[in-house]
This record gives structure tokens, sequence and C-alpha cells, in this order.
């Protein structure tokens, strides 16, 4: 993922990514991504979004959402 975004002439650094998984594995993802093959990480703006806060506010985001400011406001900042 990381060689895929950082690669891509389309994706700018500026464009927020995120890491949907499950909310128990969000020590794995964190655990992940202190590996030397994520070493550049910091340049990319990722966020985990735990299953549990999609399902949470999947209706008002869907009703009111426009853009990514609601998924930024319920995403964990990485790393």
């Amino acid at each position: 993922m990381l060689d895929l975004a950082l690669s891509s002439e389309n994706l700018h650094l500026s464009t927020a990514l995120f890491l949907v998984a499950p909310d128990a594995r969000e020590a794995d993802v964190r655990a992940q991504l202190r590996r030397p093959a994520f070493s550049r990480i910091g340049d990319l703006d990722i966020s985990y979004l735990p299953y549990s806060e999609l399902e949470r506010h999947q209706t008002a985001i869907a009703r009111f959402g426009s853009g990514l400011k609601a998924i930024k406001a319920i995403a964990h900042q990485l790393p």
C-alpha cells in the first residue's frame, strides 16, 4: 500500500488515506506501521478507521457528510 501511495502520480501527499479494519486490530496496525518497510509513512496523511466508528456514524455521514471532514473526525491518526 505504501509503495502504491508514494509512487502514484495521481495521488498527492495531501490526500487522506484510511486503513479500515476491525477495532481489535488497531494495535496490530500500529505495530506493522513501525516496521522499517513503512519508514516513510509520515509522508502520508493516513488514519486508522475502526469498523465500529463507521457503523456507529454511517447514517449521519450519509445524511449530512460532505467531503472527508466527517470521516476524519472519527478516524484515529497514525502512526
